[in-house]
């Protein structure tokens, strides 16, 4: 997935395109059962915008949102 900068990205996304939850079904139950932190806050919200430079904490490890870089 290529994005251009100042794009956004949902949170269930992010996930997916991090390859850290495998469907959007996925994501979905693990934000709702509070296994993600945004900016370092439990975010149960799986429409969560975020913007590069946003952090996101999940199963140990943090990503920091990058957009319109490919990985």
């Amino acid at each position: 997935m290529t994005r251009q900068p100042g794009e956004t990205i949902k949170l269930s996304q992010f996930l997916k395109w991090k390859g850290l939850c495998g469907s959007g079904g996925e994501a979905k139950i693990c934000i709702i059962e509070g296994e993600v932190e945004v900016n370092g806050e439990v975010e149960t919200r799986r429409g969560r915008v975020l913007r590069n430079g946003d952090r996101v904490n999940f199963e140990g490890q943090q990503y920091i949102v990058s957009i319109g870089e490919e990985r």
